[in-house]
């Protein structure tokens, strides 16, 4: 699934084609995305211009005169800015049409995907209002943390997963900042001190920026708005890692179910 870093990712590459130019049509081959494509949306959208592009969570939204165009990447989606009249591979199932011959395709083989339009405050929206903060943000810290911890019993990996407490931090994301932070990931959340979060925030700060600047991990079939893969699964230290030496301390790296995810940690650093 494209999670934070592909999805900032695909804004910046999509962001100066899009912004200050109107839309005129849209073209639905197949509305059966996770939520139905409406059927007015082109109808809707026709003839307003496009403002400011942003992020929320794994959201895109796209500003327009007279609300918000939503759209969700679902497990293997991504968007690519190309000429409207390129011929539309299988799975290419919306196009956007914009006024200067380009558009903006979203490309979901799996139809987990949404585009949907949105007419009151954006952040009000039954999808995006339980979001807790961006980790890239001023909100996000080891102190707001370390609040949203205490009297917890749950895992602490799984914690920080939660888009409740904090969005974006994907399986991949939360292995590599738990060894970063050497805090074991199955370690109670309400039994970690301040410090230890502020560390921990630190590194989930730095592991999405530096994912984020190499285009993400590209997992499965995830490509960017250009089709150039991410290259961050390069510098993964642990994940995908199990039974290699530790980087740090030549032990071998572990393996186990924790939240119904994969966990990849080192038993000797990680406590």
């Amino acid at each position: 699934m494209p999670e934070l870093p592909e999805v900032e990712t695909t804004l910046r590459g999509v962001r100066s084609y899009l912004e200050g130019r109107h839309i005129t049509a849209l073209t639905v081959r197949d509305p059966r995305l996770r939520y139905p494509v409406p059927p007015d949306l082109g109808t809707t959208l026709a003839g307003q211009r496009i403002g400011a592009l942003w992020r929320r969570g794994k959201y895109l939204l796209l500003s327009l005169d007279h609300g918000t165009l939503l759209i969700h990447l679902g497990m293997s989606g991504s968007l690519r800015v190309l000429p409207a009249a390129s011929p539309p591979g299988l799975h290419d199932h919306v196009d956007l049409i914009l006024a200067d011959g380009l558009c903006l395709r979203l490309r979901d083989p799996r139809r987990f995907g949404a585009f949907l339009w949105l007419t009151g405050p954006a952040e009000a929206h039954p999808l995006l209002a339980h979001l807790g903060p961006e980790p890239l943000g001023a909100a996000f810290d080891g102190d707001y943390l370390y609040r949203a911890s205490r009297g917890r019993r749950l895992a602490v990996k799984p914690f920080i997963m939660d888009s409740r407490i904090v969005v974006g931090v994907g399986n991949i994301y939360a292995n590599e900042a738990l060894f970063g932070a050497r805090i074991h990931p199955n370690r109670a959340s309400g039994r970690i001190g301040q410090e230890r979060y502020r560390a921990l925030a630190g590194h989930i700060r730095a592991v999405l920026a530096a994912a984020i600047e190499q285009g993400g991990t590209s997992l499965r079939d995830f490509v960017q708005e250009d089709g150039r893969p991410g290259y961050f699964a390069q510098s993964l230290q642990v994940y995908g890692r199990g039974g290699e030496p530790c980087p740090n301390c030549a032990g071998l790296i572990q393996v186990s179910r924790i939240g119904q995810r994969s966990s990849f940690y080192c038993p000797h650093c990680q406590h």
